[in-house]
């Protein structure tokens, strides 16, 4: 491997596709970033074009490789946006229907179908997931339902489906057509038996998604398919990963215990709880981390969602108008010296992890004549980190493992303040890595262990370093007291 130089990641998210080059060092040598188009046929739904996302990814690719000897490339990873849906034609490779896309609610009906019929243990025990139309699996249920034809192709094998790893896979490997996907992403689509590593038959029933559409299971680091770069060399895919598994990889939170929480549209909070699932108590959710070719170890984790952060934020710039850019926020936050008892609870989706309140709606509470702009940008910036220490008690209650640090990425994650109150509100050192591309860099991790670029996890844990910590300095009374508030405020919605 001397002569191979970079680990390529394909990082293939909600509203972007981007390609990264790394070094050896896990430093990023070259990037490529381009958006693609958002649709919302009706309320509450969410589509994207699949043909448009390989299109978006494959350029994005091209323009990062030819900035290299493409002989220098070791391996490809793949992180993906997790739960949206494709189905395609398997002669043609054509998408048959847009993709779904996980924050889609289409299928909320089927869930609350399905949960009056008595499924949601079983759904539970097996996935350590929840009825919710945030996961793959009734999407299926919905697209075969309202598209009877769908469903015969399926059955009949002309059709395949997959979330957004499997899509970009089957077009990576060209006339292979390799259609699979890896263990992390699998465990999100309620189809799949976390205890087992497969897919299930009682759960394939209960959707009614047939076996033979699905594609095939695989550990997230080991060869998937070769890929053809744009000068016709091909180098191997060797490590996919849902981008909230790939960004735990790239934090290095290897032993049971540790946890990182990704701060961007939502909060992701995910804790390695070691080679068992947990049972999803206290509103978390289990799910499959990521599994090793080769050695078959398998990790497991915990996982809390927060709906809405950063997205509060965009709110008070594109709703309100009241700032002009995101980044305003830390410096009026810090005029004031407290946001004078508001209290903002961003559910404009409802509330997550721990609440699942499906119809919970968004409140400003405590306003005064004396309330400014300053005020509520601070309450939003606050109410952040109030979900996340939301998510972090109930993990430390459903796990038993008290709460030492944590380890933070994403884009909010670059606000100061919010880190700052983050770790006085959680009284637990936060730390912001030096590199903050995480969920590509653990895309890239978990393919370079594949193939001999990087020896072990030991070595890999050796290159993550702190770009900044950040220590806890309130006080234990004015702590208590500021998340009494916010509970209370909680409370109105519950």
């Amino acid at each position: 491997m001397d002569q191979m130089r970079y680990v390529l990641a394909l990082d293939q998210g909600t509203t972007s596709c981007r390609a990264l080059l790394f070094d050896h060092d896990g430093n990023v040598a070259h990037l490529a970033q381009r958006e693609f188009t958002q649709y919302f046929p009706k309320p509450g739904w969410v589509e994207q074009d699949a043909a448009e996302i390989w299109s978006v990814q494959r350029a994005v690719m091209e323009e990062v490789v030819a900035q290299v000897d493409a002989e220098s490339i070791a391996a490809v990873g793949i992180a993906n946006q997790r739960e949206t849906i494709v189905i395609w034609d398997r002669e043609t490779g054509r998408p048959l229907h847009p993709a779904i896309v996980w924050q889609c609610r289409r299928s909320a009906d089927i869930c609350e179908r399905l949960r009056g019929e008595g499924a949601e243990p079983l759904v539970t025990e097996r996935t350590g997931l929840r009825l919710d139309p945030y996961f793959s699996g009734t999407k299926l249920t919905w697209l075969f339902e309202e598209y009877p034809d769908l469903r015969r192709r399926a059955e009949d094998g002309e059709a395949v489906v997959g979330t957004i790893d499997s899509w970009l896979l089957w077009n990576l490997s060209g006339r292979a057509q390799v259609h699979a996907t890896d263990v992390s992403n699998a465990s999100r689509t309620l189809l799949f038996n976390i205890h087992d590593r497969d897919w299930d038959d009682d759960l394939l029933d209960l959707l009614g998604v047939p076996r033979v559409a699905l594609p095939q299971v695989r550990p997230s680091s080991g060869e998937f398919c070769m890929a053809e770069l744009p000068n016709g060399f091909t180098v191997p895919v060797a490590g996919v990963a849902g981008d909230q598994q790939a960004a735990l990889f790239g934090q290095a939170c290897f032993e049971p215990g540790m946890l990182k929480n990704t701060y961007g549209t939502g909060c992701f909070l995910l804790m390695n709880t070691g080679d068992a699932p947990r049972p999803p108590e206290e509103g978390l959710l289990s799910t499959v981390a990521w599994q090793i070719g080769g050695t078959g170890e398998v990790a497991y984790a915990l996982e809390g969602s927060v709906f809405v952060a950063g997205a509060a934020v965009q709110w008070l710039r594109d709703g309100l108008g009241i700032i002009a850019s995101a980044a305003e926020t830390e410096a009026l936050a810090r005029t004031v010296p407290d946001t004078g008892g508001v209290y903002f609870v961003p559910a404009f989706t409802g509330l997550g992890t721990p609440y699942w309140k499906a119809d919970a709606r968004g409140m400003l509470t405590g306003l005064t004549r004396g309330t400014r702009r300053e005020h509520v940008a601070r309450a939003a910036l606050e109410a952040v980190a109030f979900q996340t220490r939301d998510i972090c008690d109930a993990m430390v209650r459903a796990s038993g493992i008290p709460l030492a640090r944590l380890r933070v990425d994403g884009g909010a994650a670059r606000n100061d303040f919010l880190m700052e109150f983050q770790a006085d509100l959680l009284g637990v050192p936060v730390e912001r890595p030096a590199q903050t591309e995480t969920t590509a860099l653990g895309a890239a991790f978990l393919a370079g262990l594949a193939v001999g670029f990087w020896e072990s996890r030991e070595e890999v844990a050796s290159l993550w370093r702190a770009g900044r910590a950040f220590t806890p300095a309130m006080d234990e009374a004015r702590r208590a007291s500021l998340w009494e508030g916010w509970r209370r405020a909680v409370g109105y919605q519950l």
